[in-house]
């Protein structure tokens, strides 16, 4: 496979950055990482493997992550062509993904689980269908902007052997900018599936909120961290997005996958499709999700679940 002679890449998310920077490793000759944030933040960077910074500087409280789309575009429109500009899969990602776009007159793909260079430009394949098959783009422009879906690549180790010294970036102001009036601290879960080697997640098995309890003693018996399927984020929101688990959501690839009362539909089961091992727990004996699991369990999760914490203790 070719590679580009130098692959941009940002995350909003500290927790994405390694993944990012790995998948610039592969695909470019140079992985020149913009960060914003504080020294750390760089030092971090440079650890991931990160041949260059540019350092956007500290956070601002009255900026959201698309204001800095034109400091990062002027960088890079100065830059080697071809190029390659990685970002995840998050919200304001996918917001400075489109910008770029357009200030680079850069093709964007969303989402993509695997990217190759090729000598016309860069491939990038990804769902579609609601997950039933897979599409592949054809990126021809001379900058590249593409999204990576959780999982694609493996995320990079720290090395603190690995310094340098960043390069500060004279901040561009956009012509127009959402105003940030205040910041509030999001209450709710820190949880990264992304990470987790065995997960359990909750659908609509449960009937109440507080019968949570029952699926995080089971975490605990098991070392698990706990996920969800889409009714219960979005529609119950009785959990964080971020631990919701299917094609929109989050899509881990853990060792074992253990899912109570989660019906499987297609949505969801692609999402997991990672998995090594997927455990179901389901009262419904016809329950799609027993066609794609390894193991099945038919029986009232209110009963299965208590015995199964008594077993792992």
């Amino acid at each position: 496979m070719s590679t580009v002679s130098n692959v941009w890449v940002f995350s909003d998310a500290a927790s994405r950055l390694p993944e990012v920077i790995a998948g610039g490793k592969q695909l470019g000759d140079k992985v020149s990482a913009f960060v914003l944030g504080s020294q750390d933040d760089v030092a971090a960077a440079f650890s991931f493997g990160a041949d260059a910074v540019y350092s956007l500087g500290e956070k601002v409280a009255d900026r959201v992550v698309e204001d800095y789309a034109a400091t990062m575009a002027q960088v890079i429109a100065e830059g080697d062509k071809p190029a390659l500009v990685l970002l995840p899969a998050t919200r304001r990602g996918k917001a400075l993904a489109s910008l770029l776009g357009v200030r680079l007159d850069a093709g964007v793909v969303t989402e993509a689980s695997e990217i190759s260079v090729e000598a016309d430009g860069i491939s990038a394949k990804h769902m579609v269908y609601g997950g039933l098959a897979l599409g592949e783009e054809k990126i021809t422009s001379q900058v590249a902007v593409v999204i990576l879906g959780s999982g694609a690549y493996q995320a990079a180790e720290a090395d603190a052997s690995k310094t340098g010294e960043a390069v500060a970036v004279e901040y561009v102001a956009p012509k127009a900018s959402i105003k940030c009036i205040e910041r509030r601290e999001k209450q709710g879960s820190t949880v990264d599936l992304d990470r987790a080697k065995r997960v359990v997640a909750i659908g609509r098995g449960i009937a109440k909120q507080e019968d949570i309890a029952i699926a995080e003693e089971l975490c605990g018996a098991i070392e698990a961290e706990l996920g969800c399927s889409r009714p219960i984020a979005e529609g119950e929101k009785w959990m964080a997005r971020e631990q919701y688990v299917g094609i929109s959501g989050v899509m881990p690839k853990p060792e074992v996958y253990l899912a109570l009362g989660i019906s499987g539909q297609i949505q969801h089961m692609v999402g997991v499709s990672g998995a090594q091992t997927i455990v179901a727990v389901n009262k419904d004996k016809n329950a799609p999700i027993f066609q794609f699991a390894d193991y099945g369990i038919v029986g009232d999760l209110y009963k299965v679940v208590p015995a199964l914490v008594n077993a792992f203790k």
